[in-house]
């Protein structure tokens, strides 16, 4: 399984973001927990049908090192429709 990250391109308070997201939500889950980020951060259902946490650069550049796979924006949306994909069939 793979864990992926965007180019940080979005701006907002000041930074740039990006999304981090896996083959499957356990394992995103699992990445961002090694990261340091909070579970709160999570952006998925029930908030949002769009699974992901948004990383800032720094945490971005982490995250390479950590081992996600750097991607662009095509490939995200590939890896987004199959996570969701998992999720509705797991409910």
């Amino acid at each position: 399984m793979s864990v992926y990250v965007d180019e940080a391109i979005w701006n907002w308070q000041g930074r740039k973001w990006c999304h981090l997201l896996a083959d499957d939500i356990d394992e995103l889950h699992r990445f961002a927990r090694e990261l340091g980020l909070h579970r709160s951060s999570y952006q998925g259902p029930p908030k949002t049908g769009k699974p992901h946490y948004d990383l800032t650069a720094v945490e971005r550049e982490r995250a390479l090192r950590y081992g996600a796979v750097g991607c662009d924006r095509s490939t995200i949306i590939v890896v987004l429709r199959q996570l969701q994909a998992q999720l509705k069939r797991a409910a």
